[in-house]
């Protein structure tokens, strides 16, 4: 078995409404296939605040994560419009929640999808290292993560795949776990030399210019186990 993500943006002229009934649509089709075990789609349901702590992108985005056997791509994926990026990647859930909801009900909370390059003045192994070794810890530490994926790109599986090196999704239980920045950093004590630890962190290992955070919702199409 095998992790696959794609990356789907959608256009200025798509409402968010329209934007999410063609990607449910579509990952509910793909977990049909018979070789895929696991279907999860995270998506931009609504714009992001105009006014938060985390820059969020305001373009409409999908990740549709696949567990499935073999490495024949699927084509009504690789041909869907506004496919940016096909990705074979390694994954890690350092935290996660215990799934209590049916197939095709909204994750509860909230979840923070982001996207990121290594820092160009580092060697792979160095950011693979401070990416798993100090900021996974501390974000556990800091974060009220009631689920945390973390997946490192292994391979581009189209030639126009935009560079991504890490796709992460973090969950919080509530929106306000994520939006209100004493309950994502902690109190007024600790907020601010929490925020510049991470902050100091994160610019450790990434090229911080180029990462693109989304507010987003998740839906489990097809369970591993459906």
């Amino acid at each position: 078995m095998r992790k696959e993500i794609y990356l789907i943006k959608g256009s200025h002229e798509e409402s968010y409404e329209d934007f999410t009934k063609r990607l449910i649509t579509l990952a509910q089709s793909v977990s049909l296939e018979k070789s895929v075990a696991q279907t999860k789609l995270i998506f931009t349901k609504e714009p992001p605040p105009k006014i938060a702590i985390i820059p969020f992108k305001k373009d409409k985005i999908a990740a549709i994560s696949l567990i499935k056997k073999g490495d024949i791509l699927i084509e009504k994926l690789i041909k869907e419009k506004g496919l940016s990026g096909a990705y074979l990647v390694e994954e890690a859930i350092p935290v996660t929640y215990e799934k209590k909801w049916s197939d095709m009900q909204p994750t509860p909370g909230v979840c923070l999808l982001t996207l990121f390059k290594q820092k160009k003045d580092i060697d792979y192994n160095t950011f693979i290292d401070r990416w798993h070794n100090s900021h996974t810890p501390l974000s556990l530490k800091i974060h009220p993560l009631w689920h945390y994926n973390r997946n490192v790109v292994t391979k581009k599986l189209t030639a126009d795949s935009m560079d991504w090196d890490g796709i992460v999704d973090e969950h919080m239980k509530t929106r306000s776990e994520l939006l209100n920045p004493f309950k994502f950093f902690g109190n007024p004590l600790v907020i601010i030399p929490r925020m510049i630890k991470v902050y100091t962190d994160t610019k450790s290992f990434l090229d911080y210019k180029s990462i693109e955070p989304y507010l987003t919702t998740e839906i489990c199409i097809k369970s591993l186990s459906s």
